[in-house]
């Protein structure tokens, strides 16, 4: 059993994590603008949480492709009313999806427990400012920058480069302080990766388990799912939900989503066949 502790709330991995997404932005690809007032954030957030969400994952800058940069004081603007809010009206873990060392650090302070970050700590001071907050952090693999990430990426073997880069940022993050069992890996569904990528990502996610550390899978909505079924993205819930259960099978422990009760049901109906101990990849 894994249990991460989110800087005094826990987050038992015994069954899937559902972690919900609350963009407080302008220009995410699928709730862009919805939630940047506070209370419309806060009120989403408990939402989720009476949906089943585990934990609430605030972002301040978009990371679709072609988004614009976000500045430090705008982002920290952005998420830390929010992050604070947050904490002291719901009961479950609140994780801040940054890269900036400045939001990690004044985003811990408010209380998030949990650091989720797009370029797995690769930013100058962002190892260190995450061993000395020391909470869980997420490491994602990202092939180029969000703006120009989708233009043309291009593998030899993708599970392979994937594997390769997450070693090298564990070996990092263990180097500079981080305890292994406060890190959760995550492929990157989306980018930097077409859509073959991301199925052969889905296929092979079990080969991630080797790194003895929680998988987490964010195939909400993505734009994979536009180019095989040619969806608009207010119509990718049922595959984006397909998408979570093959995740589980394959190995994830935490899913990314924007619809937590469809998604949470649909899993827990798995776990009930297929036990965590017991599901086959």
């Amino acid at each position: 059993m894994t249990i991460l502790d989110c800087r005094g709330r826990t987050l038992d991995l015994s069954r899937t994590a559902i972690m919900g997404i609350l963009n407080v932005t302008p220009d995410s690809f699928s709730d862009g603008g919805i939630f940047l007032a506070r209370d419309a954030a806060v009120a989403h957030a408990l939402t989720m949480v009476e949906e089943g969400a585990d934990l609430i994952d605030v972002g301040g800058e978009s990371t679709r492709p072609s988004a614009q940069a976000v500045c430090v004081q705008e982002e920290l603007d952005r998420v830390i009313p929010v992050i604070e809010a947050i904490a002291r009206a719901v009961p479950v873990p609140v994780s801040v999806d940054t890269s900036k060392p400045e939001v990690m650090r004044a985003a811990v302070a408010a209380g998030a427990g949990l650091i989720n970050d797009v370029r797995a700590l690769r930013e100058t001071g962002a190892l260190q400012t995450a061993a000395a907050l020391e909470v869980p952090v997420c490491l994602m693999h990202m092939q180029g920058e969000p703006r120009s990430m989708q233009h043309n990426p291009v593998y030899t073997d993708v599970v392979g480069e994937v594997c390769d880069f997450l070693q090298g940022r564990i070996e990092a993050c263990v180097t500079a302080g981080i305890f292994p069992q406060r890190l959760v890996v995550d492929p990157g569904f989306g980018f930097g990766k077409t859509a073959a990528h991301n199925l052969e990502l889905l296929r092979r996610l079990g080969e991630l388990r080797a790194f003895g550390a929680p998988i987490l899978a964010g195939l909400s909505r993505k734009s994979m799912i536009g180019a095989l079924l040619d969806l608009p993205v207010e119509q990718r819930l049922y595959a984006s939900v397909a998408l979570a259960l093959i995740a589980v099978q394959n190995g994830a422990s935490i899913l990314r989503v924007h619809d937590v009760r469809a998604t949470r049901e649909a899993v827990r109906m798995l776990e009930s066949v297929y036990p965590r101990s017991g599901v086959e990849t």
